[in-house]
């Protein structure tokens, strides 16, 4: 079974009984009522609901050019062909001003954006924000001076299982559809899409198109963006993921701030899940809570008193399920204030405050290695708190790490992958980025490079 990404899709309910004219439709408010049509709500959020298309360029690669017999035989053309790669979404109108968020996956790499409202109008976006850990990205539209309508957000910790919800979006490219059904399960954390694994779960059908529409609650106010689904065909089989209102009000609010990235608080600490093993030698009568395997010196969990092998078990009051749980919940506080933690230690309760406050980021010198070499094509950085929390590294690892690199970049060819750390280059030690810089700099044949990917030390050769 696989994930494919989709775009929300609101739906409306039509149930087979009298139907009522349409000068006297209601918003149901009753359970008696549910017989009645969704058109009032619908009709409510739908032109906050809109298409968001974009477009990049990207140039047509022969692979023979990959071949060095074909290379040296035929020689290398100087302009490949150029060809417009295009994708479609949906988003959300959040701010009367024109801003929109939608999912990272639909805008990811765009030389163009444009946005269609359900009025069929169409507007240049730019983009304010990229959040690739949540999947979410804010547009502001351009050059436009009237107010829009928008969608409120809800409590997404107040919805339930079972709650009706409608998802408006954009399926297949066929126009704005609606369509309905409940929230089938929450604290989803095994779809795979975003860092924070948190998904609200419905059968209202999502189809691919609809990734950064709207799932709505029965009073019209926003429950979560749907993301992606479960699908053997590409097709929606009623399993749909939303990320919750509460996340995406978070990357809005940064976006509105004027930020071109997401503030969040840091911990300062690495967690890991419960096992049955680990909950049978801690004496729980089931696997739960989030175990602390690893802390930051002289970060906010440090200096809150968290220790190692403290269990956590609830944050403000919210119980803790798994890492995932905790992620969530305490990635959704404002910066600023202190999160209530209790943790199990020893067998006996213990109340801990910890810190809201970012991650140090100074020193981060991110740089793009463009020399001839295995890493060309790579950007790389110095680890920073907020570098290593950001890629979940080990606090205590040294050196600089690979932060992205395009899926054409040589670095990628040769096989080096986000997240991977630079220890070592031809026997030198790779402090920082300008380590590296340095490095890539000398004429050999051979690369002899360590890293560490995955928690496990790698050492290999590669031809220049």
């Amino acid at each position: 079974m696989t994930v494919r990404r989709a775009v929300s899709a609101l739906a409306v309910f039509v149930v087979l009984a009298t139907p009522a004219l349409a000068q006297d439709r209601v918003v149901p408010s009753s359970p008696s009522q549910s017989r009645l049509s969704y058109a009032p709500i619908v009709q409510r959020v739908q032109p906050a609901v809109v298409n968001v298309y974009a477009a990049k360029v990207v140039q047509n690669r022969n692979p023979l050019m990959d071949d060095p017999m074909f290379r040296r035989f035929f020689g290398v053309p100087g302009q490949q062909p150029e060809q417009m790669q295009r994708s479609l979404g949906s988003g959300i109108m959040v701010d009367s001003s024109g801003l929109v968020v939608t999912n990272n996956h639909v805008i990811e790499g765009a030389d163009q954006v444009k946005v269609s409202l359900s009025d069929k109008r169409e507007f240049e976006a730019e983009i304010v924000l990229k959040d690739s850990r949540t999947d979410l990205a804010v547009l502001r539209l351009k050059d436009v001076k009237e107010k829009f309508p928008t969608l409120d957000f809800s409590n997404s910790d107040d919805a339930q299982v079972g709650d009706v919800v409608l998802a408006i979006g954009n399926p297949f490219g066929v126009g704005q559809t609606v369509t309905h059904g409940i929230i089938s399960a929450l604290a989803r954390t095994q779809a795979g899409v975003t860092d924070y694994q948190f998904f609200i779960q419905t059968d209202a059908a999502i189809n691919p198109g609809n990734s950064g529409g709207a799932l709505v609650d029965m009073t019209g106010k926003l429950v979560g963006v749907n993301t992606a689904i479960y699908s053997r065909s590409g097709g929606s089989i009623g399993i749909g993921f939303a990320i919750p209102a509460n996340m995406v009000r978070v990357v809005v609010a940064s976006a509105k701030g004027g930020g071109t990235a997401v503030k969040r608080p840091w911990l300062g600490a690495r967690l890991q899940a419960v096992t049955p093993e680990i909950a049978e030698t801690l004496g729980l009568a089931r696997p739960t809570g989030a175990l602390v395997s690893n802390i930051t010196p002289k970060g906010p969990a440090e200096r809150a008193g968290l220790k190692l092998s403290d269990l956590i078990v609830s944050i403000d009051g919210q119980a803790v399920d798994d890492p995932n749980t905790f992620d969530y919940r305490f990635a959704t506080r404002p910066l600023g204030g202190a999160a209530a933690i209790d943790v199990q230690r020893g067998g006996k309760p213990v109340k801990l405050s910890i810190p809201l406050e970012v991650a140090p980021d100074t020193g981060r010198d991110e740089i793009v290695i463009k020399s001839r070499s295995p890493f060309q094509g790579a950007k790389v950085s110095n680890i920073s708190p907020a570098v290593a929390d950001e890629l979940k590294l080990d606090s205590s690892v040294e050196g600089i790490v690979v932060t992205d690199l395009a899926d054409d970049a040589p670095a990628a060819g040769v096989g080096f992958k986000k997240g991977d750390v630079i220890l070592a280059v031809n026997g030198q030690k790779i402090a920082k980025t300008a380590d590296l810089a340095k490095a890539v700099l000398e004429s050999t044949r051979l690369w002899r490079i360590t890293v560490i990917r995955g928690g496990q030390q790698i050492n290999v050769t590669l031809g220049g």
